[in-house]
């Protein structure tokens, strides 16, 4: 609207600058003066500038005629083509002008006025490889799919275009949710340019999606040959598409492949947490508890986490808490700041029944860094050096509204996932878990505030119904300590 709005000001402008001009050469004195065959003609200052435009205007026609009287000259000794290449140049610079024009209105947005300049250009080109590109495009600018799958195929079929037409139908099934197709076109496409880094990363997703694990890794590889992947990205990547493969060759009842392919993925990357556990698992059947130890020390090492603590608890399974709490250390030692460490610590001790050093353990988490986890264990302690029913209540109606602490989190979308994937379950992205706290209207927990009137009550007289707090149960009149019992329980899976 502002730049027809400035054209017409413009040429509103044009006009009354001419206006003035003539006007003001109307009125001057003066002229030119011409002697043609003995006769002088005297002209005036406005039929001066007419008579230049006329000669100008001769002059190209007269350079026109004669490039043509060129041609035909060509033609009379011979030269059959010399005519039709005297029209053709015609046609092509108009053609290209129209295509010309046509990037332009594809560039600006205008769909329809780049359909028309198009077919403008194809009925001077004759060039479809050129014009239908920008059809495609323009229909799909306009909403008009049906038209631009049209285009699309028309381009597949000629060999020079026809990377361009399936990658564009690819995309257009993938826009419409047809993941079946898209995958079969993506393969095709890469087939095709195997060096296209936005089909590799497309076909490496629809793969990932379909559990396609060797298929992914073909891709990778190929992706790592070509230069679009850094090597140690490939490595992670590589390890993840590995772990991915061991799952299913576990779940089709091959443990022993699954181990070796799960201990493959723990050495590309150590720090991917789910092929340390399931590698460790795998030393723990064949009888290496060593190797295992050794495996889950490097792991904690990298980033401490409850699986990896949950996987050394099953070395030895039915040891006393006592004998736990001893084994641990070796673990515990290992970066003994870390938060996880330090919960670790608190939870083991907790099963031990040594209230006061899980109160250490925890420290100031308290204070800097409570969610429901660390107040669930506080409540165990209060509880368990005696506190009033009132007190460990406090701890517990605090953990029912505290964040839920870090958990599996997606870096594209940032939807929360109880267990590790090597896909979100949301956005599909491939690779994108990490393991952080969520944002805290995330995590939170939807049903705090119903809860509360259960955990409080109107009285202070102990109740014989159990309370729920985060999958943990405290019933307060049994004499024994249940948080104790509890966490002694989740000690020894975490």
């Amino acid at each position: 609207m502002l730049w027809s709005l400035i054209k017409i000001v413009f040429f509103v402008a044009l006009v009354a600058a001419l206006t003035l001009a003539a006007g003001y050469l109307m009125e001057s004195t003066g002229g030119v003066q011409i002697t043609l065959a003995g006769t002088e003609y005297t002209l005036g200052p406005l039929q001066s500038v007419l008579a230049a435009m006329v000669l100008v205007f001769a002059v190209w026609v007269a350079f026109k005629l004669l490039s043509l009287l060129i041609a035909v000259l060509h033609f009379l000794n011979g030269d059959e083509t010399s005519l039709s290449r005297y029209f053709d140049r015609n046609r092509e610079r108009k053609g290209y002008q129209a295509l010309s024009e046509g990037l332009m209105a594809l560039a600006s947005g205008e769909g329809r006025v780049a359909m028309a300049k198009a077919s403008k250009a194809e009925r001077y080109l004759h060039r479809p490889e050129l014009t239908d590109l920008i059809t495609a495009q323009a229909a799909e600018m306009n909403g008009d799919r049906a038209k631009a799958e049209q285009v699309y195929k028309r381009l597949v079929q000629r060999d020079e275009t026809r990377f361009v037409g399936v990658r564009g139908i690819m995309k257009q099934k993938l826009a419409q949710g047809d993941t079946e197709t898209a995958l079969k076109l993506a393969e095709r496409a890469f087939v095709l340019k195997p060096k296209h880094e936005e089909v590799q990363d497309i076909l490496l997703k629809l793969q990932a999606q379909k559990a396609d694990w060797v298929g992914a890794r073909k891709t990778l590889n190929a992706k790592l040959k070509h230069g679009s992947l850094p090597r140690d990205v490939h490595k992670r990547r590589d390890a993840v598409l590995a772990l991915s493969e061991a799952k299913d060759i576990l779940d089709s009842g091959k443990s022993i492949e699954a181990r070796e392919a799960a201990i493959a993925a723990n050495k590309a990357s150590p720090d991917l947490i789910p092929a340390a556990c399931m590698a460790a698992r795998g030393f723990v059947a064949e009888g290496r508890t060593k190797n295992a130890v050794r495996l889950l020390k490097k792991a904690w090492q990298v980033q401490p986490h409850p699986d990896l603590a949950a996987a050394f608890a099953e070395i030895v399974p039915n040891e006393t808490p006592v004998e736990r709490l001893k084994r641990f250390r070796q673990l515990t030692a290992i970066r003994p700041e870390h938060r996880e460490t330090r919960l670790l610590t608190a939870e083991l001790n907790l099963a031990a029944e040594d209230f006061p050093e899980a109160r250490r353990a925890l420290g100031d988490l308290i204070e800097t860094d409570p969610d429901t986890r660390v107040l669930a264990i506080m409540a165990a302690v209060e509880r368990g050096e005696g506190a009033p029913d009132a007190v460990v209540r406090g701890w517990l109606t605090k953990a029912l509204t505290a964040p839920r602490g870090p958990q599996w989190v997606c870096e594209n979308c940032n939807n929360i996932h109880n267990a590790w994937t090597p896909v979100c379950e949301n956005c599909g992205a491939f690779d994108t878990l990490s393991w952080k706290s969520p944002p805290q209207s995330a995590s939170s927990m939807p049903t705090g505030a119903e809860m509360l009137p259960l955990l409080v009550g109107e009285d202070e007289t102990p109740s014989a119904e159990p309370v729920a707090v985060d999958a943990e149960l405290v019933e307060p009149d049994q004499t024994e300590d249940p948080a104790a019992e509890e966490t002694q329980a989740k000690g020894a899976q975490s």
